[in-house]
C-alpha cells in the first residue's frame, strides 16, 4: 500500500505557551528528520489544509467555533465564554494560533480520509486530539480531529470503522462522538488512574467500546500481551473497511505526563501488526511531551510505513537534528541514546498478574445485542 505523510509547517511557527507542556516541537521535528533520512520525498508529502468553520460544524458547535476564533483574532475572551468553552485554562491556553492550528489538524486528517478512498496508508502525526468536546476544549485539545475523520469518512462512503487509541490517556472525546454505535469498533489501552479518569475496565460504551487501563510500568511485553489477545483479535473479527490508529508517545518512559514504561518499538509492533489486517490505514499522533521520545517515534512509525528499515545509528546530519532540540524539563546533559538512534531498547518485561487479568476479562467479554460484531 501507498504510504503518504501529511503535515505542515503551522506546527513550526506555533506554540500554547513556553509553561505549556506542547511547547515543545513535536510534527516539525518529525519533518525534518525524515528529510534528513531521506525517507519524505515531495512525491510522498502532502500540505495538510485547514478545515473550513463550516466544516468543522459536523461535530463541534457553531457558538464554540466562533469563540475559537474571536479568542485567536483578539488575543482574549470574556469570562463567559471561557467558562462556556473550557479556554483560557492552563490546560487550553487563548494564544495566537488557537483556531488555526487544530483546524490544521483537522484539514489534515479530512484529507486523509480522502486520500485513502481507494487504499492506502497516511500518516498524520499533526493528528491526534481525541479529548477535544462538541462545545468545549478539553485536555489540551481544542478540536476533536479523530472524530471529525471518522465522521469524514463516514461521509465518504466507509461505514465500518474503527478507532484503535495507545496514548497514555482515555480517548474520552472520541467515546463520546461514537460510544454505542454499532458500525464503529473502539479500542484503548491507556494509564489507569490518569486524567481524564474515563476508560474503566468495565466501560463498553452500549458494547462497541473495549476499554484497557493497565497500571504503572506497564511494558513492551505486556503491550504485546494485549495487542495479541484484545487488539488483533477484535479488529479481525470486526472486519473494519478503514482503520484509524491513534499512536500518542505519551506512554514511552520518557514521557513527563504519565508513567508508563514503553519503548517506541512497541508502537511499531502495534502499528505494523495492524496494518497487515484492513486496506485502509490512517495514523495519527496523539500525546507526547518529551521532544527527542516523541520525533523518534513517530519518525520511526512514518519508517515503518514507507517501507524503510529503520537504522540503528543515525547519520550526522539526523543526529544534528536531535542535538539542537532544548526542554526545559531535561535536568543533566543530553542522553547520547536520545540523539544516535530512533530505536529505544526493548523494555521487556513480566506480564503481571493485574495485567494479564484484565486482558482476560475483556477477552471474555461477549458482543452486545448492540455491538456491530454480533451482527458481523
Amino acid at each position: 500500500m501507498t504510504a503518504l505523510l501529511i503535515g505542515s509547517e503551522i506546527y513550526r511557527g506555533s506554540s500554547y505557551g513556553q509553561a505549556h507542556p506542547l511547547a515543545v516541537p513535536r510534527v516539525s521535528t518529525v519533518l525534518d528528520l525524515s528529510r534528513a533520512l531521506g525517507w519524505l520525498p515531495a512525491d510522498l508529502y502532502r500540505q495538510s489544509p485547514r478545515a473550513l468553520p463550516t466544516a468543522l460544524l459536523a461535530w463541534h458547535s457553531p457558538a464554540y467555533i466562533a469563540a475559537l476564533q474571536k479568542g485567536e483574532a483578539q488575543g482574549s475572551l470574556p469570562d463567559d465564554l471561557r467558562a462556556r468553552h473550557g479556554l483560557g485554562t492552563l490546560s487550553n491556553p487563548i494564544f495566537g494560533q488557537m483556531y488555526r492550528r487544530p483546524a490544521t489538524g483537522v484539514g489534515g486528517v479530512m484529507l486523509a480520509a480522502e486520500l485513502v478512498l481507494a487504499g492506502g496508508v497516511v500518516h498524520v502525526p499533526g493528528g491526534g486530539t481525541h479529548h477535544g468536546m462538541p462545545d468545549r476544549a478539553n485536555g489540551f485539545c481544542y478540536l476533536n480531529d479523530p472524530v471529525l475523520c471518522l465522521l469524514t469518512l463516514r461521509r465518504l462512503g466507509l461505514q465500518r470503522v474503527a478507532y484503535v487509541d495507545i496514548d497514555a490517556h482515555h480517548p474520552d472525546g472520541v467515546e463520546h462522538g461514537f460510544a454505542g454505535d454499532p458500525q464503529a469498533l473502539l479500542i484503548s489501552v491507556h494509564e489507569d488512574h490518569r486524567w481524564p479518569f474515563t476508560g474503566a475496565l468495565a466501560d463498553d460504551g452500549g458494547g462497541n467500546c473495549y476499554n484497557l487501563p493497565v497500571p504503572a510500568g506497564f511494558n513492551d511485553t505486556e503491550m504485546r500481551a494485549a495487542l495479541d489477545t484484545i487488539i488483533l483479535p477484535l479488529v479481525q473479527r470486526f472486519a473494519p473497511e478503514v482503520l484509524v490508529v491513534q499512536c500518542g508517545a505519551d506512554g514511552l518512559s520518557e514521557d513527563p505526563l504519565s508513567r508508563l514504561a514503553l519503548s517506541n518499538r512497541a508502537h511499531r509492533e502495534v502499528v505494523g501488526a495492524l496494518r497487515r489486517l484492513c486496506p485502509r490505514l490512517i495514523v495519527l499522533g496523539g500525546g507526547g511531551y518529551n521532544p527527542w521520545s516523541v520525533a523518534r517515534c513517530w519518525t520511526g512509525i512514518w519508517g515503518l510505513l514507507s517501507g524503510r528499515e529503520v537504522p540503528d545509528d543515525l547519520p550526522p546530519d539526523a543526529r544534528e537534528i536531535l542535538a539542537a532540540l532544548t526542554w526545559s524539563r531535561l535536568r543533566g546533559p543530553l542522553p547520547e541514546a536520545w540523539v544516535a538512534s530512533l530505536s529505544d531498547p526493548p523494555r521487556e518485561g513480566p506480564v503481571r498478574a493485574e495485567v494479564r487479568e484484565r486482558i482476560a476479562t475483556l477477552a471474555r467479554r461477549r458482543p452486545s445485542a448492540g455491538d456491530a460484531m454480533a451482527r458481523g
